[in-house]
């Protein structure tokens, strides 16, 4: 088999799931409104369970609701017919998913659903299986080819589950109102949960901060800048608000007669400046695009609150 042969079977792949997707997006469940309000009125747990591929979409489906503000976990079927039934709860919804709607191994949990009254969300291919007929709220996928070249092994179908799940997560974020930080309380870890942070969190305050008086002699904000190795100085109004800064560039342009002049001489008046509530991302943005690696965080009467540099966001992951 050629390169060629193998590639041209990773097209038809791609191509015979991309047009199910398509299939799927011109023709969304008629239910699937009702489904995600469904779920957004449980007052319990999303409780995800399928065999097989569609468990293992099942998993991910749960992950990813569990992470944006639903709470979810998937339930094997097998394990809950020996005990983790016990698992669901009062006011808890069942997701259950099966491309044939026929899973033998679903019938103890439709079962316990019907006994306790709690909703089921089907996920199935078939509109007329036991699964679908089961459903307080049913979503048929669309009937489209398997990208298997026998049409045997779950690959189109089961890219369509996904999408479906990932269709009534979205849905539900833009429902509950879910925000950036929102999402950044379930996702603390790794470059995520970088990008996520807050400027404040990464930002040096107190006595870490260089700042200096508009009068102050520029040998004593020198001396000020280097103590705290920033790069920096904040320049202060009689009020108290940030008037300008003093950066390493500053002093390079201010050469010749540098010494001789006052902090409030030097200092650029407009300096990039950003709030303590912004996410660290921006502000790695806001870095690139002005092209420089230090800026003050002031609050909002324009006091400086803290000095963010871009080793700190290097630091915590943010790039």
């Amino acid at each position: 088999m050629t390169d060629d042969t193998l590639l041209e079977a990773a097209h038809r792949v791609l191509e015979t799931e991309a047009r199910g997707l398509a299939a799927l997006a011109a023709a969304i469940p008629a239910g699937f409104a009702a489904a995600v309000r469904a779920i957004h009125a449980a007052q319990g747990r999303v409780i995800v369970a399928g065999v097989g591929k569609s468990g293992h979409v099942g998993r991910k489906i749960a992950a990813t609701l569990a992470s944006t503000g639903t709470p979810a976990h998937f339930v094997h079927p097998t394990e809950a017919s020996h005990g983790d039934l016990g698992m669901i709860g009062a006011g808890d919804l069942c997701l259950l998913l099966s491309n044939s709607g026929e899973t033998a191994e679903l019938g103890d949990l439709i079962a316990y659903c019907r006994r306790f009254g709690l909703p089921i969300v089907a996920v199935s291919g078939r509109e007329g299986s036991t699964l679908m007929q089961a459903a307080t709220h049913g979503l048929c996928l669309p009937q489209v080819p398997e990208a298997c070249p026998m049409g045997l092994a779950p690959t189109t179908s089961t890219t369509l589950m996904l999408a479906l799940g990932d269709a009534m997560a979205v849905a539900l974020m833009e429902l509950r109102g879910f925000t950036a930080e929102g999402f950044g309380v379930f996702h603390p870890g790794g470059k995520l949960g970088a990008q996520l942070a807050r400027v404040a969190q990464l930002m040096h305050t107190g006595a870490e901060l260089p700042r200096v008086a508009k009068d102050t002699p520029m040998s004593e904000t020198l001396i000020e800048m280097t103590s705290k190795g920033l790069g920096i100085a904040a320049v202060i109004d009689p009020e108290g608000r940030l008037a300008g800064v003093v950066t390493d560039g500053d002093l390079r342009r201010n050469m010749a007669d540098l010494l001789t002049r006052t902090a409030g001489d030097v200092a650029n008046p407009a300096p990039v400046t950003l709030g303590p509530d912004r996410l660290a991302a921006e502000a790695m943005a806001l870095l690139q695009a002005k092209k420089i690696s230090v800026l003050v965080v002031t609050d909002d009467d324009a006091r400086p609150v803290g000095i963010l540099h871009i080793h700190d966001l290097l630091r915590a992951g943010v790039a």
